[in-house]
C-alpha cells in the first residue's frame, strides 16, 4: 500500500453548512443524487452541486502538484475515475501538453455534458468494471467516487485501479477519525455508500491489494 498524503491541499476550501444540510435533506433527495444524472450535476443544490461549471480556480492549482509528485510529462497517460464532466483533465491537458489523458465516469449525463476539448477523451463507464487493459495508465487518479459504490463494487473498484495502473495512483475517499466527523459525515453525505473509520479503509485497501497513494475527504 502506498501513503497517506494529501494531494489536494491547493484545492480550494469551500465553506460548507453541515448541520443545515442534515436537517433539510431528505431519502428523497439521496435517491435523485444517485442518479447522477441532471439532478445531481446541473439541478437544485439539496440534489447535489447546484450547478456545476468549469472555473479555473479549482484545478489549476492542483495540477502543479500532481505533476511534480508524479513526474509527470507529456510522454505519460492519466485516467481519471468519476472524472464527471473532464475539468480535471482539461486543466491538466493545458498544464502538459501533449500528455495522454482519459476519464471514465458513471454518468452519461455529466459524459455527454464534458468541456469540449474533453469529450473525445471521457466515456461513459463502471469504477468497478473499467474499460481498458491491463497497466494502461502510468497514473490513475480517483477523487470522492468509489465511496458511491456498495462495499463489495467499491472492492472491486479498487482491483481494477490496480489493473489498469503501472504503479502510480491517487484516490480520495469519505472517512472520519472520530465520532464527531462521523456524525458531520453522516450529515453531509448525499450518494457515498461506503464510508469508514480512516482505520478500517487502510485494512479495506489491503484487503483489495491497493498499492496506491489515498486521502480523506472530511467535511
Amino acid at each position: 500500500m502506498g501513503q497517506e498524503i494529501d494531494l489536494l491541499l491547493n484545492y480550494p476550501k469551500i465553506k460548507r453548512n453541515i448541520k443545515e444540510r442534515g436537517a433539510t435533506k431528505t431519502e428523497e433527495d439521496r435517491r435523485i443524487a444517485s442518479r447522477f444524472g441532471k439532478e445531481f450535476f446541473d439541478g437544485d443544490r439539496r440534489h447535489g452541486y447546484g450547478g456545476y461549471y468549469y472555473n479555473p480556480r479549482f484545478w489549476q492549482p492542483v495540477i502543479p502538484t500532481f505533476q511534480k509528485y508524479f513526474g509527470l510529462t507529456s510522454s505519460n497517460s492519466v485516467l481519471d475515475v468519476g472524472c464527471a464532466k473532464g475539468f480535471m483533465l482539461h486543466d491538466m491537458a493545458e498544464l502538459i501538453p501533449g500528455i495522454t489523458v482519459k476519464g471514465v465516469d458513471i454518468s452519461e449525463y455529466a459524459i455527454k455534458h464534458a468541456i469540449e476539448d474533453m469529450k473525445p477523451h471521457v466515456q461513459a463507464g463502471n469504477a468497478d468494471r473499467l474499460p481498458f487493459v491491463d497497466n494502461s495508465f502510468d497514473v490513475v487518479i480517483s477523487i470522492n467516487t468509489i465511496h458511491n459504490l456498495e462495499q463489495k463494487e467499491c472492492l472491486q473498484a479498487l482491483k481494477e485501479i490496480e489493473r489498469v495502473m503501472k504503479g502510480k495512483s491517487f484516490i480520495t475517499v469519505d472517512a472520519y477519525r472520530t465520532d464527531e466527523e462521523k456524525e458531520l459525515m453522516l450529515a453531509w453525505n448525499l450518494t457515498a455508500r461506503t464510508f469508514m473509520h480512516v482505520n478500517e479503509w487502510k485494512m479495506f485497501f489491503a484487503e483489495a491489494g491497493y498499492t496506491g497513494d489515498y486521502y480523506w475527504f472530511i467535511p
